[in-house]
């Protein structure tokens, strides 16, 4: 029986689902954690404690386990664990995005710098050390402008800012956040840099695929309705199909399927973030994993597939033929936390999941818990999710059901 190795966190949202996507599949599983594992009944081979700072040592950890455990695939769960899956399916001649591809497309400049050259549409954009001053890196700036840590992903520590007192505040902000231990430990060099980027207005949409021998399949294009204007952006609904007419669709696909191909995405999931402006289709990042979270929960296939099912079939060479996304609409709200403190109560939840179209509510986050909010926070308070026969009444059910929910956090001290 094949034997599948899974990377991520401990407190990995995406964890259980691709672990019953390969009991489905009947294939054996080692989960790979930076946390040593301490699940007694788990089989021997069932676990491996690596790290993500250390890729070359960690790779050669999981080399010696396969000379014991044979793998025939290496999946990683989280953004964090893409360079070590590249790599250690690189060492063991396992499919797989490109090593270089995925350095690329996780660093947000290098990533810039190769489409830009290429001639794609890109904003302006340059890196600053967190060592500058930045009243200087704000007079050389144009505004308005984006501030992007390289480090960091799902909108941690992004902030827009549209003259120079705000750069410099949006500046040290985001110094505050990359000084935590946790960043500086996991990102290296990488923890001290800054992108600074042109703001591109726009309609914001996300895409789904999966890159077969170089050729995209497309999964899924999601909308996002809520305005992204900044300061901050924080993703809430994501819609899928599409609203946007069937022309621009076909452009977006086009301009995700030209920019993978470039930076060498050719061999596993992808997740792509883009802005629509008129008619201009501009990429935002190109992700070598599929969307985080719990969002994946919206996104079925038939004949009965989940999108962990598909990502494992793939990097286990199986056929993708065939599976395409259910006809309903689905959608996934993921929950705001309206202010930093401790989670004391969720009230509303039964009137929430009375909404017609509503599936389901999950809180991720225990109560007595601290919650932070963007751009400092990292979680989600949690996820809500609706199907219906349209879009359209799917984000209606979402807002109704949301309004229903009172959250209520105790501020700090």
């Amino acid at each position: 029986m094949p034997r599948v190795l899974l990377l991520f966190a401990r407190t990995s949202y995406r964890a259980e689902a691709f672990l019953v996507a390969a009991r489905r599949l009947g294939v054996d599983v080692t989960v790979g954690s930076n946390h040593r594992q301490v699940l007694a009944d788990l089989a021997p081979g069932s676990t491996l404690t690596v790290g993500v700072s250390d890729v070359e040592r960690s790779t050669a950890t999981i080399v010696r386990f396969a000379s014991d455990y044979p793998l025939a695939a290496i999946v990683a769960a989280e953004d964090d664990f893409t360079p070590l899956a590249a790599a250690a399916s690189e060492a063991l001649g396992l499919r797989h995005h490109p090593s270089d591809a995925v350095r690329c497309a996780r660093n947000k400049a290098l990533m810039r710098s190769r489409l830009s050259a290429a001639g794609f549409s890109s904003p302006w954009f340059h890196v600053a050390s967190l060592h500058d001053d930045p009243v200087r890196v704000a007079s050389r700036t144009g505004f308005p402008c984006v501030l992007k840590p390289l480090s960091l992903s799902a909108s941690r520590g992004v902030i827009r800012a549209d003259a120079p007192e705000e750069f410099v505040r949006a500046w040290h902000r985001i110094r505050g956040i990359l000084e935590a231990s946790d960043v500086v430990e996991r990102s290296g060099s990488l923890a001290a840099e800054i992108l600074i980027e042109a703001y591109l207005p726009g309609r914001e949409v996300a895409v789904e695929g999966i890159v077969v021998g170089g050729e995209l399949l497309t999964l899924a294009l999601m909308d996002k309705p809520d305005s992204m204007e900044g300061p901050f952006f924080e993703e809430t609904i994501l819609l899928t199909p599409s609203r946007f007419p069937d022309k621009v669709q076909d452009d977006i696909v086009s301009v995700v399927r030209r920019c993978a191909a470039h930076l060498g995405l050719d061999d596993g999931p992808i997740h792509a973030e883009l802005r629509v402006d008129a008619d201009q289709v501009s990429l935002l990042e190109i992700a070598p994993r599929s969307i985080g979270g719990r969002c994946s929960a919206i996104l079925r296939f038939d004949p009965d597939a989940t999108l962990e099912e598909l990502i494992v079939r793939h990097a286990l060479g199986m056929p993708l033929q065939g599976f395409k996304r259910e006809p309903r609409a689905s959608g996934v709200m993921m929950l705001p936390i309206p202010m930093a403190g401790i989670l004391r109560e969720v009230a509303g939840v039964d009137a929430a999941l009375q909404v017609a179209a509503i599936e389901g509510l999950e809180l991720t986050i225990p109560l007595g818990q601290t919650v932070v909010p963007l751009p400092e926070g990292n979680r989600y308070l949690g996820f809500l999710f609706a199907r219906a026969d349209s879009p359209d009444q799917v984000e209606t059910a979402l807002r109704l059901a949301h309004a229903r929910l009172d959250v209520k956090v105790e501020p700090p001290g």
